[in-house]
């Protein structure tokens, strides 16, 4: 593959990572879904943060880290330790 075939498949979204969502862990009232994407072989550490504050209302935050992990494992992991740490240090405000 060439350097411009690569850039037209991130552009297009041909290629596509894939995502297989893990079970929530609860964390100070969170709720954190580890999505590690599947990406040459590798993995990329993704999650959903929610929190509910109702039966109508539940916020939601996605973040994709650039950190590639060889073991999807390992990556949950790491995942899972990124995710706690945002909440400990923007609590609320990760939804802002």
């Amino acid at each position: 593959m060439g350097i411009f075939s690569g850039i037209k498949n991130l552009f297009s979204g041909s290629g596509e990572a894939e995502v297989k969502a893990e079970e929530a862990v609860e964390y100070k009232g969170f709720s954190i879904i580890p999505a590690p994407m599947s990406e040459g072989g590798q993995y990329r550490v993704a999650a959903t943060i929610t929190q509910t504050l109702s039966e109508d209302e539940v916020k939601t935050h996605n973040f994709i880290r650039s950190d590639l992990i060889p073991n999807r494992d390992e990556c949950i992991s790491i995942t899972l330790r990124k995710a706690k740490m945002m909440i400990d240090q923007q609590g609320d405000r990760i939804f802002s």
